[in-house]
């Protein structure tokens, strides 16, 4: 992370501390007194892009530990919001099917609410990702640039460590949020969406969200990591959290824990938890096999196929929430089916 906060300082972050804090000196400074390194760094080796003046005209340097912290949680709200709309949109725009807002369990105004709250759960999940990658940057993590300190066969090998670690990391958080004790007060607002859109890929009570997270930033205090890869790596776990929601069931695999897998979970509740494989959840006695419907046009967009999920999501929802009033449907005649 050390990597994207230097990137930032240098063509963004300088620039506005310099303009809200600047030295009370500042005009003495000329650019030929801009020669002196600045610690964390990395890009000036590896692009030649170095610092400007605006570096040194703020009262708060660039290792100061609250403009580190600060800047960490901008990076993460804010760059968040950027991944979160640029790939949901293109999902929705391209892949997602728009027969899905004729489900008789598509929310009134859902899209809405889906990214209403992912924008005010974003934030949240911002201030306790901070810390985390601020212990990255002042070098507690194993992150590394040097290719050569593990080999070039370790950046291969890398990549499904990381992928293994995760998601049997993943699997016991989300089946613990599953947990009576946790579930009303973390997990149900994400299951508030029986049919979600890829705008639900981000739509998490904040304390949840985060707590998925955890795997993702405990990985590269154990194992080593690339910079790079890491980087890769967490902008690849967004994109992928969008594609399992976006109702493309395209995976018929009985590894890949795709959007299929994904939607038997938000509509059936206790079942694939995972995040990547179902690896996990047969080990542990919670797969479902994705119903074949789901993978030909003319079967997964059938009315018999839907109140066949309708019938079985009741009694599972009556199990897991008691009486339905969680939830608002579109349209009234959905609603007269329910009752």
């Amino acid at each position: 992370m050390d990597i994207v906060l230097s990137v930032t300082d240098t063509f963004l972050f300088d620039r506005l501390y310099a303009a809200l804090l600047p030295r009370p000196d500042a005009s003495l400074y000329n650019t030929t007194q801009f020669t002196r390194s600045i610690e964390l760094d990395p890009i000036s080796d590896h692009f030649g892009w170095q610092p400007s003046k605006y570096a040194y005209l703020s009262t708060l340097d660039r290792d100061n530990d609250y403009r580190q912290l600060f800047s960490l949680f901008l990076i993460t709200w804010l760059f968040g919001y950027v991944i979160y709309f640029v790939f949901a949109s293109f999902s929705y725009v391209f892949i997602f099917d728009k027969d899905t807002f004729k489900h008789p369990k598509f929310l009134k105004n859902q899209m809405r609410q889906e990214i209403w709250q992912s924008m005010m759960s974003m934030p949240v999940m911002a201030i306790f990702t901070a810390p985390a990658f601020y212990l990255e940057v002042k070098g507690y993590s194993k992150l590394y640039m040097d290719v050569e300190k593990y080999g070039w066969w370790y950046m291969v090998l890398q990549f499904p460590l990381f992928l293994m670690f995760t998601d049997f990391g993943i699997y016991w958080i989300h089946r613990g949020l599953h947990h009576p004790s946790t579930y009303k007060h973390l997990h149900k607002p994400h299951h508030k969406w029986i049919m979600p859109t890829p705008y639900a890929s981000h739509a998490f009570h904040p304390i949840d969200g985060f707590a998925q997270s955890i795997p993702y930033h405990l990985f590269p205090f154990i194992i080593p990591l690339h910079k790079f890869s890491y980087i890769i790596l967490f902008t690849f776990i967004n994109i992928w959290t969008v594609m399992i929601h976006d109702g493309e069931y395209i995976a018929n695999s009985p590894v890949i824990n795709g959007a299929a897998c994904h939607t038997m979970h938000h509509l059936y509740f206790n079942y694939n938890y995972g995040q990547f494989t179902t690896l996990w959840d047969r080990l542990g006695g919670s797969y479902r096999k994705p119903n074949m419907e789901l993978f030909y046009r003319e079967t997964k967009m059938n009315s018999k196929e839907w109140k066949k999920q309708v019938d079985e999501m009741e009694k599972v929802v009556k199990e897991v929430e008691g009486d339905d009033t969680f939830r608002e449907y579109a349209t009234s005649e959905n609603q007269k089916k329910e009752q």
